[in-house]
């Protein structure tokens, strides 16, 4: 019965130091980080047509970082991203593109995002407001 008893707590003992990790055991992760996560165009003239901007995003992380995909909140909004993977320290880009055709007056609109980061989804966003077009 001893045998027993200090063969179990032998085991639980092995157990719990190999479900401890120390920190130079842990995977590498990328971390994605933005100078900025909202644009706003200001007034943009609904006559002028489509406006776009870009998002610079930096990999901070010790791993590779993949954007898998970026999600607009309406079909009025279209967006552009660095397919290929993002190696630590570099950079890459989100452009985000808005039409206005038919839509005067002020916008907010939302870009879902995805990738093996940490931080997942993230949102980016535009705003602005959309001037009508002169109907002569």
């Amino acid at each position: 019965m001893k045998n027993l008893y200090l063969s179990l707590l032998i085991v639980s003992l092995c157990v719990r130091a190999y479900s401890q990790t120390s920190k130079g055991s842990q995977p590498l992760k990328p971390n994605i980080q933005f100078s900025d996560t909202i644009h706003d165009f200001g007034n943009i003239n609904e006559a002028d047509g489509k406006v776009s901007w870009t998002f610079e995003v930096t990999n901070t992380g010790q791993a590779a970082l993949l954007i898998s995909e970026v999600q607009g909140s309406c079909g009025c909004a279209a967006s552009e991203w660095s397919k290929s993977p993002i190696t630590p320290e570099k950079k890459g880009f989100i452009t985000v593109t808005f039409n206005p055709q038919n839509r005067s007056g002020a916008f907010f609109k939302t870009f879902t995002l995805s990738n093996n980061s940490g931080k997942n989804p993230v949102l980016l966003y535009i705003k602005g407001n959309v001037v009508r077009k002169d109907n002569k």
